[in-house]
């Protein structure tokens, strides 16, 4: 029986990076840019519309015409006002609390408090010219508008903005959270495996007991200082490989063969802590013992920041092999976090034929 388990994670760590990559909107001078690029076109499009907004109606002096200037330039100050009272207070206050009734009418109190004060500004700067109410609504209502409709638009896209990356940061957290559950659990395991190995040599009398507890005292530092971080060296992580696996040598001793073929072409590439002890747990568990010739087989080669990985174990077709609860707890999480870290970014292949139990795995060390 073939079984092929192919592991792509295109929602963790793939939306993640794509989400990264969107406008990071909580920059200040992101902010400003286009706070800037908003008003650039509230302030020119009325003008494109209505050539003739800043234009009295009939010719008069250079000093009135300067005066209507001004009243076009200080209106520009009720309009910003506007704009971020819907912002910051009517949109959060109404729209957003579904108090629809009590929107309108703030929308319709903000017109009439702009025309008031234009109305105001007019008959200050203006004196001798008569307030036309109809012309008045006829350029100014229009600017409003516009004003308004930038705002809510500005409002809404900058929240959902925000929401994004709130959701990305809650993501990433319960990311961590849940990889280092799973590296826990990964580590206990280890533990008592490699317990077993030792209760063996006790029973042997061997000489190599000594050796083989320091071996042991060096891969629990490395679980229990070097896998709290993020990712470790290509050549650390070997070396822990290694040692697991001579562990397991003195143990079995001639009773299964054991090939192991490691070539890494940089040192200095990185990844997951504890990520492929798993897999070669899972060999000496079920790949020695009550099998004919046990023989295991080990590969791993980086090249060109591409790691390939495989192991291979001959298996019992004895479908009444017994298992302990703890049978396959390494093969599931370490599956689990392929998916979390690698997503797209790597190939997991499992396949039981012939009488051999067989594990590939491809990942970019730098993703």
């Amino acid at each position: 029986m073939t079984k092929h388990i192919k592991k792509h994670n295109n929602l963790a760590m793939q939306s993640a990076k794509e989400k990264i990559m969107m406008i990071n909107f909580s920059k200040k001078w992101v902010k400003i840019t286009l706070h800037i690029l908003v008003w650039v076109v509230l302030i020119t499009l009325p003008y494109i519309i209505n050539i003739n907004r800043s234009r009295p109606p009939h010719p008069i002096s250079s000093y009135d015409e300067n005066q209507f200037l001004r009243l076009n330039f200080i209106s520009y100050f009720y309009w910003i006002a506007i704009f971020y009272l819907n912002n910051k207070v009517l949109i959060p206050s109404f729209f957003y609390q579904k108090k629809y009734l009590w929107y309108g009418l703030s929308f319709i109190g903000c017109l009439l408090l702009a025309i008031t004060i234009h109305s105001i500004l007019f008959r200050i700067l203006l004196p001798n010219f008569d307030f036309n109410l109809g012309r008045t609504l006829w350029f100014n209502t229009p600017t409003f508008l516009l004003t308004i409709a930038a705002s809510t638009a500005f409002t809404m896209i900058s929240d959902r903005i925000s929401e994004e990356k709130r959701a990305l940061q809650r993501e990433q957290e319960n990311m961590k959270t849940e990889l280092s559950f799973l590296r826990s659990q990964i580590s206990p395991h280890f533990i008592f495996n490699v317990l077993n190995n030792i209760v063996a040599l006790v029973r042997l009398k061997s000489n190599e007991l000594e050796p083989t507890v320091m071996k042991l005292s060096g891969l629990m530092q490395y679980m229990l200082y070097e896998t709290d971080e993020e990712k470790v060296s290509i050549k650390t992580e070997t070396e822990y490989l290694q040692a697991y696996i001579d562990l397991q040598k003195q143990r079995f001793g001639k009773k299964a063969a054991i090939e192991t073929n490691i070539d890494i072409e940089s040192e200095f590439d990185e990844i997951e802590p504890m990520l492929l002890i798993p897999f070669i747990e899972n060999a000496f568990k079920h790949g020695v013992g009550m099998i004919e010739n046990p023989k295991i087989l080990v590969d791993l080669k980086t090249e060109d920041e591409l790691l390939t990985f495989t192991v291979r174990n001959k298996f019992s077709e004895d479908e009444n092999e017994v298992k302990d609860a703890a049978s396959g707890i390494g093969l599931a999480n370490v599956s689990r976090r392929l998916n979390l870290l690698y997503g797209k970014d790597h190939q997991l292949e499992i396949e039981k034929k012939d009488g051999w139990f067989n594990v590939s795995l491809t990942l970019k060390l730098t993703v």
